[in-house]
């Protein structure tokens, strides 16, 4: 961990300093930030602590400052410490995606969680890690969320199990405010919550979670995630396969509505 975090401390440091003193006069956050096509809300982020680093940031910092993939390398470094490979790759393609479409039958997806929800989650999943790991993990998982921050979020359609909304994670208030958090989501207009009823029955995709992901100029990737390990596939006909049980998956849920009543009554009883 400590390598991590010396390697995040110098992306950070190293961006401030090359802003700095870009030019005469150096560059303000929001320049730069038009420059790399983001916000100055994320270059302010990456020089106080890294947290999350968009992946299409450093090799275009790269090319700003012309600093020869410096940026690159300690992206890497921070990177191939903080996630598995799969889950590196998978962020990836994450936050080039036009539509990701999202299927858990056990926890509130990542980009949907409270950072006190991923907080428990973490803590039950590595009893070993530290205050200070766990900590580090949960921002990287809140920092995901700046996908939606962008110019130009992705389309993204979840559904959930029942289970997810009734098994109690944390503390209740931990649960009230990730039922509440979800409630928001299903108001936003560009995106879609279902839920799955318990009564629903057996389907194709009951043994693990699933993401799908159309991406640009590349046809639909799929990610599958079991306890301790997930996987990429891109074979287009297994990926369709998967896609044509996610449909019926999302056919067999709840209305968007109704969605909405079940998590609100669900708030309201907790």
């Amino acid at each position: 961990m400590s390598e991590e975090i010396d390697a995040r401390k110098r992306f950070a440091s190293e961006l401030r300093s090359h802003r700095e003193l870009h030019g005469e006069r150096g560059l303000t956050q929001t320049e730069l930030a038009k420059m790399v096509r983001t916000s100055r809300s994320t270059i302010s982020r990456l020089e106080a602590s890294p947290g999350y680093i968009p992946p299409d940031i450093p090799w275009r910092l790269d090319e700003v400052f012309e600093t020869d993939g410096l940026f690159n390398r300690l992206y890497e470094e921070i990177e191939s410490q903080g996630f598995p490979a799969h889950s590196r790759r998978r962020l990836a393609l994450e936050s080039k995606a036009l539509t990701i479409l999202e299927w858990s039958p056990t926890v509130v997806p990542g980009l949907l969680q409270t950072a006190s929800y991923a907080y428990a989650l973490l803590r039950e999943g590595l009893p070993r890690a530290s205050e200070a790991e766990l900590q580090n993990k949960v921002r990287q998982r809140m920092d995901r969320q700046e996908l939606w921050r962008g110019a130009s979020p992705p389309d993204l359609s979840v559904v959930i199990c029942e289970s997810v909304i009734r098994r109690r994670v944390g503390s209740e208030d931990t649960m009230r405010k990730q039922l509440s958090a979800l409630l928001n989501f299903t108001e936003k207009r560009t995106s879609l919550l279902q839920v799955l009823p318990l009564d629903a029955g057996t389907h194709s995709l009951m043994d693990g979670s699933l993401s799908i992901l159309a991406m640009p100029g590349e046809g639909m990737i799929a990610y599958t995630e079991g306890v301790r390990s997930g996987s990429i596939i891109d074979e287009p006909t297994e990926v369709r396969a998967l896609a044509r049980s996610y449909d019926v998956l999302s056919a067999s849920a709840l209305s968007r509505e109704r969605s909405a009543r079940m998590i609100k009554c669900q708030l309201e009883a907790s």
